[in-house]
């Protein structure tokens, strides 16, 4: 009898243990809960690049604070029509400019900052170089410029509203005198109708006719 009821127990107790070890074998088996998400980075908020302050900045060194040279061999940018900066500045990028130095400058500008840079260059005031120049030879120069360069570079060569060409009234001559020799020397590409009426002033005047032009332009302080 002691001994049924013995077995009769050890039969309950392993019941029981494998009761206890299925349980436990199913709490195993259940999946982790998932972690809690990561919350959600904040927006990085991206800089396309530097304001046109910045920008204009880093040609101070050389064409003055605003775009306005202290000179002699850097051209004044203040004021200066935009959609004519951008199309220099594309040019010497691009290298379908003759440049002295501005073929490798130019290469470090999108067009997008190039486009800032010649709005911030036209909002500016143009201020003409203070500089010396023949009177005589103004005055000669002032007859050249309306019979050769009048018809596109209107009044004198002064900034005008809409006037896509460039400045020459007030800039500095040394400046203009190596741009015109660029010119002459093929270095530089004129438009056909620039081209015919250069020629032909050089053809008639020689070079004294272009000192007297320089002196005209340097002449409107």
């Amino acid at each position: 009898m002691a001994t049924k009821f013995m077995k009769m127990a050890l039969l309950a107790s392993a019941v029981s243990l494998g009761l206890a070890t299925s349980a436990i074998a199913k709490e195993e088996a259940k999946p982790a809960p998932a972690a809690a998400p990561a919350p959600a980075a904040a927006p990085v908020e991206l800089i396309s690049g530097a304001s046109a302050r910045m920008l204009a900045e880093t040609c101070a060194g050389c064409h003055g604070t605003d775009g306005a040279s202290v000179g002699p061999a850097t051209p004044t940018l203040a004021g200066l029509h935009g959609e004519y900066f951008v199309e220099v500045m594309k040019g010497y990028r691009d290298g379908k400019a003759y440049g002295t130095i501005m073929n490798r400058i130019a290469k470090a500008y999108s067009d997008e900052e190039i486009s800032q840079l010649a709005s911030f260059f036209a909002a500016k005031t143009f201020v003409p170089a203070k500089q010396a120049f023949d009177q005589k030879l103004a005055g000669a120069g002032a007859k050249h410029h309306d019979k050769y360069c009048e018809k596109c570079h209107a009044e004198g060569g002064k900034i005008l509203a809409d006037e896509e060409y460039y400045i020459m009234a007030g800039q500095w001559t040394p400046y203009l005198k190596y741009t015109l020799l660029d010119f002459k020397d093929g270095r530089r590409e004129m438009p056909k109708k620039m081209k015919e009426k250069f020629d032909a002033m050089v053809k008639k005047e020689g070079d004294k006719g272009l000192e007297a032009l320089l002196a005209y332009y340097a002449s409107q302080q």
